[in-house]
């Protein structure tokens, strides 16, 4: 994922906690911010001590970073999100972690619905 979809300034992700709406589950918790004439998402980070050492909080960043990669279609553009990764989140599978990450964002009305039923 590019710099440009990554929120990184301190003062940026606190205007996302300030004015946010959260959702969460037992994994992830996602703050969101709408932000209107944005060309694409932001995406900020955050991974505890509690989570793991370095090296498990770095293979959790990099596995919520792809899975926001796949799901970039499908998501709204006018939108800062931060997801705070939980302890439960540690030592997951690819593919559990985009489930969750789908779950939560689902549950902040964030995913664009696919059209599956149009080619039947």
């Amino acid at each position: 994922m590019r710099k440009t979809f990554r929120i990184k300034k301190p003062a940026e992700f606190q205007n996302v906690f300030d004015h946010h709406q959260s959702v969460a589950n037992k994994y992830f918790v996602l703050y969101r911010l709408k932000k209107q004439n944005q060309k694409h998402f932001r995406l900020g980070l955050s991974v505890g001590k509690k989570v793991g050492k370095a090296h498990d909080r770095v293979f959790v960043k990099r596995r919520i970073r792809q899975a926001f990669l796949e799901l970039k279609p499908m998501l709204d553009s006018e939108v800062d999100i931060l997801v705070i990764a939980r302890p439960a989140a540690a030592h997951q599978s690819q593919a559990f972690i985009k489930k969750q990450l789908e779950h939560v964002l689902k549950l902040a009305k964030l995913l664009k619905e696919e059209n599956h039923d149009s080619n039947q």
